[in-house]
C-alpha cells in the first residue's frame, strides 16, 4: 500500500516537473542566436513550461548545451552539471554540441556526451526553432516516464542500497 502511494506521489511530482523546467543555457557559439529565437515571442518556449533561464546551476534542472565544446571547456561543463539539482536533464543543441560538427581537430570535443550524459540531441546547424520545441516535448515525455539519465541513476542507487541493506 505504501509503495502504491509513493508511486502515485512520484507520478504527480514528475507531471509538475515536466511543466516547470528551469534551464541553464551553456551557450558557446552561433547556435545561441537560435536559442534566443526560441525564447522570443514568435516561438515562445514559455508555452511548454521552460520559460526561465537560470544563470546559476544550483537553481536549474535542465542544461542546454548550445554550441561547440572545446577541450578546455569540458571540465567547466562537467562542474556546471555536477552543481545542478537532482533530477537533472541535458539537451545537446545543434550538431556541434552533439557530435563536434565540422570541427574535426585537436581543440573541439566530439560531442558533449564525452563529458556529461545527454538526454536529447537536436540535429542541425543551427537547428530550427521547431526542432528545439520538438526536443523539449520529447524531454517532457521522458521526465513524465522517469527515464532520464539522472532518474535512472537514482533508481540504480536505490536498488543497490536496498540490496546492501537486505544483506545486513
Amino acid at each position: 500500500m505504501l509503495e502504491l502511494i509513493t508511486s502515485k506521489l512520484e507520478d504527480a511530482a514528475n507531471w509538475g516537473r515536466k511543466f516547470s523546467l528551469f534551464s541553464y543555457p551553456f551557450v558557446t557559439a552561433c547556435c545561441g542566436m537560435e536559442f534566443m529565437s526560441v525564447s522570443a515571442p514568435k516561438y515562445d518556449i514559455a508555452r511548454f513550461g521552460a520559460e526561465f533561464p537560470r544563470f546559476s546551476p544550483r537553481q536549474s534542472d535542465l542544461l542546454m548545451i548550445v554550441g561547440t565544446i572545446t577541450e578546455k571547456q569540458g571540465p567547466a561543463l562537467r562542474r556546471v552539471y555536477e552543481q545542478m539539482t537532482e533530477p537533472k536533464w541535458v539537451i545537446a543543441f545543434g550538431v556541434c554540441a552533439s557530435t563536434g560538427g565540422f570541427y574535426q581537430n585537436y581543440h573541439a570535443m566530439p560531442g558533449a556526451d564525452q563529458v556529461v550524459p545527454v538526454d536529447v540531441y537536436i540535429p542541425g546547424c543551427p537547428p530550427r526553432p521547431e526542432q528545439v520545441l520538438d526536443a523539449l516535448i520529447l524531454l517532457q515525455d521522458r521526465v513524465q516516464r522517469r527515464d532520464g539519465h539522472s532518474q535512472l541513476r537514482l533508481k540504480r542507487e536505490k536498488i543497490t542500497l536496498a540490496a546492501a541493506n537486505a544483506e545486513d
